[in-house]
């Protein structure tokens, strides 16, 4: 009876214990629970964006696209740079089974290498660029082929319309749309467009698609811009270029135009050139602008600033007699020579004939700071400040370095250095009245909706002489033209001014001037009495006769006239009255139209 009591107390006990274990149990998974629930309203109501964006980041992947770079067009709106929409590959290793079959069928119809393209097909990426930028014909086959993994999207690429057209001006832009070279890389914050981006997603089998409607993605074009340029005007100078440098069989040349009164360039050709459409054919040689990289000695057109200089300072006037001797003048160990003997001349025939002599002796009678002072008012041995990248500031020594042959090698346009852009921008000051202007290509920034946001206004950057003075000169020069070295020049039915000039060029092995190489040159406006255009001619190292009068005064004639038909200047204009002549901002001073 005892032990029955006992046991029913112990049965009794144990039942508690395991009330208390279930209890306990069911406390810790209500709690278990009610964290749980704590947790999905957490991460449902205050962590959903969270989530959304972790979900989306998982199965979508955003890739940068070319942008569309804004229009370069010239000064009537002709297209000179645009955008082509083209096709891109792109392929999705983590998606890929068999990489080596993928890339040998690639290599049927894509220019990449199959050990190259393989590696990439291998890498633990879930996308690489197979080749961007392909032809329409390669888009085709590819879709043809199906291949497993690899897909295409609209990309941007520049497009150059008129091929070697002013290629050296317009430049290049790189794969990714960037500037590279030219007007391209000089005005690229306005060019470039917005960054585009399209959306790969993830299909439930992990390969990476591109939507149908994501597949050409819509962005903000860049600023387009207008140019300076006339395409007219640059055929016309690039097609007589062409012609003299295989006439001649030179190793190249330059033809620039420009509009003395603004300092607009209306032309820019230069030889060799390039297809920016095809920078890999073409070498840093070809697409090296040097018009405004490449200093040259200009040789005898470097005496329109002399006579300038001399002429504003007094120590001349057109009928002074100078005396040219026999023609020759010992100068430190070295002997400078004409052409002929002249004894006694005027300096107007000392310009007409180009005489070495003559301009020794009055550059000698300047002194060698005075002629310094004017070169460097004429703006050599400085930047013009045209708007592209690259320029050369050219070679002009201060006096404190030059040697007793200094000042007479100057003279006839020796131990100096030009570019072609500061010579011409130098001799149009003499074309405007003795104003020095800044040349410019770009005349107006636009958005994309065709608004202005810029407009480029004339820039005087000083005045080297007076317009007295600079209309002495330019009868000087017309007298070169009309009876001395530049009658190849002269166009019937226009007063031409311009000067010729004949570079020996120094050989790199000796450092010495070379007797075969040469660079022929012309320089000058026309119509004399109100420019409208200032023009340089360079051939550099013509086969044969060298002289400029014989290989560049005649692609003058030949640009200036048909741009002056273009332009529908009729021969014998009167000049323009003083209320319709150029208007310029300027420096903090007026110009004193006479």
């Amino acid at each position: 009876m005892t032990m029955n009591r006992s046991f029913t107390k112990q049965e009794s006990k144990s039942a508690g214990e395991g009330t208390g274990r279930r209890a306990f149990i069911a406390l810790c998974f209500l709690f278990g629970f009610a964290i749980l629930f704590l947790r999905f309203g957490y991460l449902q109501v205050l962590q959903a964006d969270t989530m959304k964006l972790k979900a989306r980041q998982q199965h979508e992947k955003p890739i940068t696209l070319a942008s569309n770079r804004g229009a370069i067009v010239d000064r009537q709106g002709k297209p000179l740079a645009l955008n082509l929409d083209v096709s891109s590959v792109y392929a999705t290793p983590s998606s890929i089974d068999d990489p080596a079959g993928v890339a040998r069928q690639l290599t049927q119809v894509l220019d990449v290498p199959r050990e190259s393209l393989e590696q990439r097909l291998r890498a633990k990426r879930d996308f690489v660029w197979i080749q961007r930028k392909i032809e329409d014909a390669q888009v085709e086959r590819l879709t043809d082929l199906d291949v497993p993994g690899v897909d295409v999207v609209v990309e941007s690429r520049r497009f150059y319309p008129k091929g070697t057209l002013l290629a050296h001006v317009l430049g290049f832009a790189g794969i990714d749309s960037q500037g590279l070279e030219g007007l391209e890389n000089g005005y690229d914050e306005h060019l470039r467009g917005q960054v585009r981006q399209v959306v790969l997603q993830q299909d439930a089998l992990g390969r990476i698609i591109i939507p149908e409607s994501r597949r050409k993605p819509q962005a903000l074009s860049g600023h387009a811009i207008s140019l300076t340029i006339d395409e007219v005007i640059q055929y016309i100078a690039e097609q007589a270029l062409d012609q003299a440098v295989k006439a001649t069989k030179a190793r190249g040349g330059a033809v620039l135009v420009m509009a003395p009164k603004t300092g607009q360039m209306l032309a820019w050709a230069l030889r060799p050139t390039f297809d920016p459409n095809h920078i890999p054919q073409a070498s840093p040689e070809q697409w090296r602008n040097r018009g405004v990289t490449d200093p040259y000695e200009p040789g005898s057109t470097l005496k329109v600033v002399l006579a300038a200089a001399a002429l504003e300072l007094n120590r001349v006037k057109p009928d002074t007699m100078l005396y040219a001797g026999d023609g020759e003048i010992p100068i430190s160990g070295t002997v400078i020579h004409d052409h002929e003997k002249a004894g006694w001349v005027t300096f107007r025939e000392a310009v007409q004939r180009s005489s070495n002599v003559a301009f020794v002796k009055m550059t000698w009678d300047l002194g060698k700071e005075q002629v310094y002072q004017f070169l460097r008012t004429f703006g050599f041995g400085e930047k013009t400040g045209i708007d592209l990248p690259g320029e050369s500031i050219g070679i002009l020594r201060h006096p404190d370095q030059w040697s007793l042959r200094t000042l007479p090698s100057l003279a006839i346009g020796q131990e100096i250095a030009v570019t072609p852009l500061q010579l011409l921008t130098a001799v149009s000051a003499i074309a405007n009245e003795g104003w020095l202007m800044r040349p410019f290509l770009v005349r107006e920034i636009s958005d994309h909706q065709g608004r202005s946001v810029w407009e480029h206004v004339p820039h005087i950057r000083r005045r080297p002489i007076s317009a007295e003075t600079a209309q002495t000169v330019t009868d000087l020069l017309v007298n070169v033209v009309e009876r001395g070295t530049g009658k190849r020049a002269a166009v019937p039915g226009y007063r031409v001014a311009g000067k010729t000039g004949t570079a020996q060029k120094v050989d790199p092995e000796t450092g010495t001037y070379s007797s075969t190489k040469f660079v022929g040159s012309f320089v000058g406006f026309v119509p004399a009495e109100d420019p409208r255009l200032a023009i340089l001619v360079v051939i550099d190292e013509p086969q044969g006769p060298a002289w400029g009068g014989v290989v560049a005064a005649p692609v003058f004639r030949k640009v200036a006239e048909q741009a002056l038909r273009y332009l529908s200047v009729a021969p014998g204009d009167e000049p323009r009255t003083v209320a319709s002549r150029s208007r310029h901002v300027l420096d903090g001073y007026q110009p004193n139209w006479e």
